[in-house]
């Protein structure tokens, strides 16, 4: 990717482009910029930004720039610092604009963010030319990924957590490489669980859950056996030894069966989700040390809706993927 490259965004009726900058391997566009995008005001965005940044859905260092932009005022040319806006935070505002053109803007983001996915494209073209084996796998995830995309289209929240997903295993890939040679292992966990759960409690627990946040009667309704074999499955035991024996095994598969499963008629996957952190907070491992969550809200989303579209065949490596993300050393 080129500093100096500039890439031309054009609305459905082809009237407005907007010059994008790229640099450090990222789109960067001002707020005056983001509200032509828009059509919305300045005022409008910078609020939408100042939401973004003071919920803590984006970190503000982290997501802006100040770069030195010479503008024509009267007849005089004028340096000025301009501050800049990354991909992270014009996707946040796209997601958040009430507006045609944020619509088309959402539909233009997540065919680009698709593109990104199965072409690998997200993940810097330098480093990747330097781990060509590693690539291999890494791609091979990202296609994993990419069937998410194939079923529906994104939200913005959706969309940052697949990106995130990739941009942990680019920082991470030793857990690639050990998958590639079929040495991907369960390391790190916390033990065995202090806490059990049973079918009783699941059901109570998502009763409470239905009250506040279903938006339909049929949330919650157990189609069959196969949520109660869910929760018993995930503490089966083989000449009196555990099949998953630490509390993020036992987590992981949780969160595999009960999405798989389908076991009710509305709300599986947030059912699934919800029953996965309500288990790690019971165990006292859903925050680490420093009271961080150990996995994200919206990696969450991700690895629930990769669940949802994986193969059979494809289970062990999901749940070691899981159990890898919420060990001791994330």
């Amino acid at each position: 990717m080129n500093n100096s490259e500039i890439t031309i965004y054009k609305t459905e009726e082809g009237r407005t482009e907007i010059q994008v900058k790229l640099e450090n391997d990222t789109v960067w566009l001002s707020q005056k910029q983001m509200s032509v995008l828009f059509q919305k005001d300045s005022d409008t965005i910078g609020l939408h930004l100042k939401n973004i940044f003071d919920s803590g859905e984006l970190e503000e260092n982290s997501t802006t720039e100040e770069f030195s932009v010479v503008r024509l005022e009267g007849k005089r040319n004028v340096a000025r610092k301009i501050t800049y806006y990354n991909l992270d935070a014009i996707i946040s505002v796209g997601y958040r604009v009430n507006s045609k053109r944020g619509t088309q803007f959402r539909i233009w983001a997540n065919k680009i963010l698709k593109d990104y996915l199965i072409k690998g494209y997200s993940i810097n073209e330098n480093r990747l030319r330097q781990q060509n084996e590693q690539l291999r796998q890494l791609q091979d995830s990202v296609k994993l990924l990419g069937q998410v995309l194939n079923q529906k289209e994104l939200s913005g929240e959706e969309s940052s957590g697949l990106l995130k997903i990739i941009s942990d295993y680019a920082y991470a890939l030793d857990i690639l490489d050990q998958y590639d040679y079929q040495k991907l292992e369960i390391t790190e966990t916390s033990g065995k669980e202090i806490y059990q759960i049973t079918y009783e409690e699941a059901i109570s627990q998502i009763e409470k859950v239905k009250i506040a946040y279903a938006n339909s009667e049929l949330f919650g309704r157990e189609k069959d056996d196969s949520f109660k074999s869910s929760v018993s499955t995930i503490y089966q035991t083989f000449n009196g030894t555990d099949l998953y024996p630490s509390v993020e095994e036992k987590a992981a598969n949780l969160l595999y069966f009960v999405t798989k499963n389908h076991s009710f008629s509305d709300g599986n996957k947030r059912i699934a989700a919800f029953l996965f952190l309500y288990f790690l907070e019971k165990n006292g491992i859903l925050f680490d040390e420093f009271r961080n969550k150990r996995i994200a809200d919206n990696a969450l989303v991700a690895l629930t809706l990769m669940i949802a579209v994986s193969r059979p065949e494809e289970k062990d490596i999901m749940t070691k993927v899981i159990v890898n993300l919420i060990n001791k050393k994330n």
